[in-house]
């Protein structure tokens, strides 16, 4: 077995175990496990009250098997520890704009038609990657933006990690406010969880972040279950908050339960209706969209692990393949865009650094669908998973002294890049910011010669592509 794993995956020439493969594989998959919630939440509407027409059960299966069997591509296939599933952003694309454009059409099918609008977009996106498009895409990023790409998404999932343990909030006037009752579990389990997560990573523990991971859930555990009688043991009788109640976490109360069925949803796109003038628009931005995603995570993931080579990435063609039949599979099992994910950052900062990390996520998400109960019960309860998303985005900020500051005509597109992408709470977006600005600036600052006209034509493609198509929907 080990010398079939040693062919397949070179372990040994990558510096890496079979057992920081698998456990940087689980870490990966604690950190994105909550797709397989939410994603059907979304997708059925269940989320906001609004239904689709798509059945949660079915999409939650289906989200399972879209992310094992897109992830499995990328990990025999390219060989990389990236890990895809139903993007974040995509899916409420789908919900809130593809399916209402597809109704107004005419179309009583309009969640049928959406994803025949994702399935094509897919197919597209195959085909650039196939003639090498997107590779070169990569390829003509410089050294300078591709590390501000990794400081952005850093920032991004360090953002993320703390909206969702509730430490940062909302607010009309600021747009976010730091969270002022530290008294709240959500804030005392994230920063139980952090303070454990960062002082193991310090120490240089292998598997810190999982093991974090499993200590914040099962402080979460416990606190759960103490909270209703905290006041009589410390008030006599005074009544707690609901807020305080944790009502978000959902402790298990079994270990396994059959995968709901998935019939309803599996193969139902229609590609006619896709086609159709209506629908047009929305297949070009589902394919910017998986397109840039892609991009970004890619090179931010790659910038993390050292896997660059020569400002290149090695089988990016393969990477980006990958990600392209995952869509068109995702489509086919009933899901919007399916993408890699900046999740795996975790994974790699784990150690992870071949398609053995890959291979495990995969293996954990089908059985996902049959320990669905525990799986919910971590990823119900974002304070569990937010301390490894803070650690992980502190691990990629350090790409931020590889960037030429010397250089201004290269160091500020990358640094709107890097505050692009958490502002905009979008990396698509966030890159579409540091390219568009990137080859005016070299052009009148009068280094022409650092310019390669693929980047110019992203630039003015991006910029017509907002201009025209964007600002509609």
């Amino acid at each position: 077995m080990d010398k079939i794993l040693e062919k397949i995956f070179a372990l040994s020439a990558n510096k890496t175990t079979f057992r920081t493969e698998i456990l940087a594989g689980l870490t990966t998959f604690l950190t994105m496990a909550y797709i397989i919630f939410v994603q059907p939440a979304v997708m059925s509407g269940a989320l906001y009250g609004t239904k689709t027409g798509m059945d949660f059960g079915a999409v939650m299966t289906g989200t399972c098997l879209a992310a094992a069997l897109a992830t499995l591509v990328m990990a025999f296939y390219a060989r990389y520890p990236i890990a895809l599933a139903p993007g974040m952003g995509e899916n409420f694309f789908f919900v809130f704009s593809a399916v209402p454009a597809a109704a107004a059409a005419g179309f009583a099918n309009a969640w049928q038609v959406a994803l025949g609008t994702v399935f094509i977009s897919g197919l597209l996106f195959m085909l650039l990657s196939a003639v090498g498009v997107r590779e070169a895409l990569i390829n003509v990023v410089s050294p300078s933006m591709k590390n501000g790409i990794a400081v952005g998404i850093g920032l991004f999932i360090a953002f993320i990690g703390l909206q969702n343990a509730r430490i940062i909030l909302p607010n009309p006037g600021t747009a976010v406010k730091l969270n002022p009752d530290f008294s709240s579990p959500d804030v005392i389990i994230f920063l139980f969880g952090l303070i454990i997560t960062a002082s193991l990573h310090a120490r240089r523990v292998r598997g810190s972040i999982l093991w974090g991971i499993l200590a914040t859930c099962a402080i979460s555990v416990i606190l759960k279950s103490l909270l209703p009688f905290l006041p009589e043991i410390i008030a006599g009788a005074k009544p707690v908050k609901e807020s305080l109640l944790m009502t978000n976490l959902t402790i298990a109360d079994k270990i396994f339960s059959a995968p709901p069925p998935a019939g309803q949803i599996f193969f139902k796109m229609d590609l006619a209706g896709a086609c159709s003038t209506a629908m047009a628009p929305f297949i070009i931005i589902f394919l910017f969209m998986a397109v840039f995603d892609t991009m970004g995570t890619l090179i931010g993931v790659a910038e993390q692990a050292g896997f660059m080579k020569n400002n290149r990435l090695p089988r990016a063609n393969r990477a980006l393949m990958a990600d392209a039949v995952g869509t068109a599979m995702g489509a086919c099992m009933g899901n919007s865009t399916v993408t890699c994910y900046i999740e795996s950052a975790a994974g790699v900062e784990q150690g992870g650094r071949t398609g053995l990390t890959g291979v495990t996520v995969a293996a954990l998400f089908i059985l996902a669908l049959f320990f669905s109960p525990i799986v919910k019960m971590v990823g119900s309860y974002a304070p569990i998973t937010a301390p490894a998303l803070v650690i992980v985005g502190f691990m990629m900020i350090q790409n931020i002294s590889k960037i030429e500051w010397s250089d201004y005509s290269e160091a500020i597109p990358a640094f709107l890049t890097a505050i692009g992408i958490p502002l905009s709470f979008s990396i698509a977006d966030g890159l579409a910011i540091g390219f568009i600005t990137y080859p005016f600036i070299k052009f009148i600052s009068g280094k022409r010669r650092d310019l390669k006209w693929p980047m110019m034509l992203i630039s003015v493609a991006l910029l017509l592509y907002f201009i025209l198509v964007r600002e509609r929907w």
